[in-house]
């Protein structure tokens, strides 16, 4: 089972797909991971993508996508994933296809975590990174046990300069823009389920398996 987790900022997107991929003993791809692994690791993607982090411009979509490529060469993904923060817009989401399409697999479903302007606001102003490994926390949702310290490797959480009100509204119009022609793409396939992500974490989870299983 090949399966897509897409929502705007702030959905819970990360956190569920780190749990969903547990409970069904499937590995989890993030870019973003991706990204910091093979930056870490010194390999040829990961030292072309650096250049481009370091000046602060983003990475290119091709040099994601030649990690993904290569992230889905391994063994462990035969069975399935579970993919978040990729694809964001149309243009990923064929591209996505064709790197699949190439291992002769594809995406079985997409969950759309539906989540309204508060809810984020809220989620988002109180979210909390670490500096060392980038596990997230929350002020009020999901405190770590010793304040400004990171659980996992006691590294400093500081709140990333774009987590302000204003900054989220805008990055909030900017996700609808783009998401909707990818929204509609899976959904025209057949492959979209969309949840109302607003509630507790473990119910919109529940619900995720229940569909799974179906």
């Amino acid at each position: 089972m090949r399966i897509v987790l897409l929502g705007p900022p702030g959905a819970g997107k990360g956190t569920q797909a780190r749990v969903l991929a547990k409970r069904l003993k499937f590995p989890h791809i993030s870019t973003g991971d991706l990204l910091r692994q093979n930056v870490s690791a010194g390999t040829d993607l990961g030292l072309e993508a650096k250049g481009y982090m370091e000046k602060g411009a983003l990475v290119p979509d091709e040099l994601v996508n030649k990690m993904l490529a290569r992230r889905f060469d391994l063994p462990d993904v035969k069975s399935g994933f579970i993919l978040d923060g990729y694809p964001r817009n149309l243009k990923q989401a064929k591209a996505l296809d064709e790197i699949l399409k190439n291992i002769s697999s594809g995406i079985d479903l997409v969950f759309y975590l539906d989540t309204s302007e508060a809810v984020i606001i809220q989620r988002l102003t109180g979210r909390r990174v670490c500096k060392s490994c980038g596990a997230n926390f929350h002020v009020k949702n999901m405190p770590p046990k010793q304040s400004g310290i990171c659980d996992n490797c006691q590294g400093v959480l500081y709140q990333r300069s774009d987590d302000n009100e204003s900054t989220i509204r805008n990055r909030i119009e900017v996700y609808n823009k783009e998401s909707a022609p990818l929204i509609n793409y899976y959904n025209s396939a057949g492959k979209l389920k969309s949840l109302n992500a607003d509630g507790e974490a473990g119910i919109v989870l529940d619900e995720m398996v229940q569909l799974i299983q179906a």
